[in-house]
């Protein structure tokens, strides 16, 4: 053994030494490993941050601001309410709920996946009278499943395709669908051993599964949209929908006139204003089934559409003064027409009054062309939604969205009114708000904030509000099936097809510009990159042939297959106690190094890598997905190996013989 071989082990025991102890966030952990080995002079300095530009690193984080695209424009949730099914038992809701965590952790990050659909699991467990653990351990474990059946399902996917690439032999990367005849084989299997026996394994517990904070409804208004669903329905019908969102019509406005308790034969037309009484999560659904739009926004719209209108009014009228100026002076050139005099304007009886029309039509001009530039400047900037407290020294006291013009003058929106569960007759824009009061409010998040300081209310702590854009969440879908697309026929590699995918939603709008980089798990991606040199100085010091010999010689005992199993094993129980994509970045020059010392097909065992580092079942810290249901499902430490040790004896059982009939050794 060399002194840089020792110098190469000594790095990478110490670092997984920290990151089994947790006491280190995992990208300080690979930045001291990646320091080090530079300090030993076993990365060159040239070299030490070439990771940040590999295609993997580039890849992951695309996907992850494509994924918050179809996060914040509502994609998600409509289909998330089209699939699920409304009335259906335990066995069937679990499996629609798994099976779609798991579809679109094939596509998306699957952290993000699940995020998305928390909120649904926790409203499903109530629903059907379970612990929220019963259905978020599934629904985490189902994402994870779905993870490795595509290139961009989870990192160690990208991490292990971009090892196959750097390791010679003309093989290239993996594509898109490489890992999904194994990859599918396995989830299936996982998911239905999960949804038939699994979820029972799961401990009952004591969770506080609720929201951060509760809530009461909002009492807000909806514009029935011409040819949309709700036009020609009669309330019976919309209330019946409107019931599996847990909103209910409790007024309606036709005409300017507002019928307070409307008759349920009573059918609506476009251009009606339904009065709704819903939480945020219902206010969305409602938009969603039944092609609703938001009062004030449809309003925003109709002002823009005026406004657009009086200016091409404006601009023909002007023309059409220029062609006459032109007519005249040409005629008069050719001494056609003989010119007279203006008349003088006529004197203003009153100088004073005169004077004052002036002052108030350009006075009046001027709020026009300010409240014309305070909606350019919002519609230029993210739109956000956030929950203000009114407080009793607050000026909007006693006053309404009408007498304090709030769109023309801070240019922001009153979407919703939450009083004490107590409702109201009053038009939303006349209702005279009053200490207490719970305002859903929409506008630019600076905006927003700059309007709670000087008026004297309170912002809610902060939490994910969203309401679906069907226009936005059809060009997030699209953009990211194009870049799929371009990738699947190799048109263009997968970082660029996806750098140019964020790029079209930067310039489309699907994405916030400000959420473009918050967007990007940075530890993640710091990771990644720092390791990446790491594992070349392990090849490149013959490091990792030198570990494969030894597991293949003492372990394996030299058999092939025996020798794909301990990969996939080890690269399991790895993924359980440090970071997925860690573990992956290891293990990819271990298992190149077995495959050539056994003289066989390494991508067998480097599918064997890329397998077992996405199925950390047994701890909450292996992934992303376990630890965000570790206080939401009221577990411990120790509930995961109940459910996650069957479920990774299933994922074995599975991947080898399937490993071995996909990509022979």
């Amino acid at each position: 053994m060399t002194g840089d071989q020792i110098a190469i082990i000594a790095i990478l025991a110490l670092a997984m030494a920290a990151f089994l102890s947790g006491r280190l966030r995992h990208d300080m952990v690979a930045m001291g490993a990646l320091i080090a080995c530079v300090a030993a002079g076993l990365v060159p300095s040239e070299e030490a941050f070439a990771g940040f530009g590999h295609p993997a690193v580039i890849t992951v984080a695309c996907v992850l601001v494509l994924s918050r695209g179809l996060q914040t424009s509502g994609a998600v949730d409509v289909l998330a309410r089209t699939v699920l099914p409304d009335n259906a038992g335990r066995t069937l809701s679990l499996a629609a709920l798994t099976g779609l965590g798991a579809a679109l952790s094939g596509f998306m990050n699957n952290v993000g996946a699940m995020a998305l659909l928390m909120p649904v699991a926790l409203q499903l467990a109530r629903r059907l009278d379970m612990t929220p653990g019963r259905m978020l351990m599934p629904l985490a474990f189902g994402t994870i499943l779905g993870g490795m059946t595509t290139l961009i399902g989870t990192p160690p996917n990208l991490i292990v395709s971009g090892f196959r690439a750097s390791a010679g032999g003309g093989g290239g990367s993996f594509s898109m669908f490489d890992f999904a005849p194994v990859g599918l084989a396995v989830a299936l299997a996982g998911l239905a051993f999960i949804v038939t026996i699994g979820w029972r394994l799961v401990p009952i517990t004591r969770a506080a599964a609720g929201e951060a904070f509760e809530v009461g409804s909002y009492l807000t208004e909806v514009r029935v949209e011409e040819k949309g669903k709700a036009d020609g329905m009669n309330l019976y019908e919309i209330e019946a929908e409107l019931d599996k969102a847990a909103a209910q019509v409790v007024g309606m406005v036709r005409g300017g006139l507002r019928v307070s308790a409307p008759r349920g034969n009573r059918r609506v037309q476009g251009g009606d204003v339904l009065v709704l009484e819903a939480d945020v999560e219902g206010i969305a659904e409602a938009l969603s089934k039944l092609d609703l739009t938001l009062e004030e926004q449809a309003k925003a719209r109709d002002e823009e559409r005026e406004e657009k209108e009086r200016v091409r009014e404006e601009e023909a009228r002007r023309e059409e003064d220029e062609q006459r100026r032109r007519e005249i002076d040409e005629a008069a050139s050719l001494g056609d027409v003989a010119l007279e005099p203006e008349p003088e304007p006529a004197e203003p009886e009153s100088p004073a009054e005169g004077e004052g029309d002036a002052e108030k039509g350009e006075a009046g001009e001027a709020a026009d062309a300010d409240a014309r530039e305070v909606r350019r400047d919002t519609e230029a900037e993210e739109v956000v939604l956030r929950e203000l407290v009114v407080r009793p020294e607050a000026q909007l006291v006693g006053r309404s969205a009408r007498d304090l013009a709030l769109r023309s003058r801070f240019g922001v929106n009153l979407l919703g009114v939450s009083r004490n569960g107590r409702r109201s007759t009053t038009r939303l824009r006349t209702l005279q708000l009053q200490s207490g009061d719970l305002l859903l409010m929409q506008g630019p998040a600076d905006v927003l904030a700059e309007f709670a300081a000087e008026t004297g209310c309170v912002p809610l702590a902060e939490r994910e509000l969203r309401i679906p854009d069907k226009r936005k969440a059809l060009l997030a879908a699209g953009i990211l099936g194009l870049s799929i697309l371009v990738t699947v026929i190799g048109l263009l590699p997968a970082s660029v097809s996806f750098a140019a995918g964020v790029l079209a939603s930067m310039l489309l709008r699907t994405v916030p510009l400000r959420s473009v980089y918050t967007a990007i798990d940075w530890p993640v991606v710091v990771l990644l990159a720092a390791l990446i040199p790491v594992a070349g100085a392990m090849e490149a010091t013959g490091t990792a042939e030198l570990i494969a010999t030894f597991l293949v010689g003492t372990l394996a005992q030299g058999h092939p297959v025996a020798a794909l199993a301990m990969v996939l094993v080890v690269t399991m129980f790895l993924s359980d106690v440090m970071n997925n994509a860690a573990t992956a970045a290891v293990m990819c020059p271990i298992a190149i190094g077995i495959a050539a010392t056994l003289g066989v097909n390494p991508d067998a065992f480097l599918m064997a890598v890329a397998i077992g580092a996405s199925c950390a079942f047994l701890t909450p810290i292996g992934h992303q997905n376990n630890t965000l249901i570790l206080g939401p499902g009221g577990f411990g430490f120790g509930d995961y190996w109940r459910l996650g040790l069957p479920l990774e004896l299933v994922v074995a059982a599975v991947a080898v013989p399937m490993l071995l009939l996909v990509w022979p050794l």
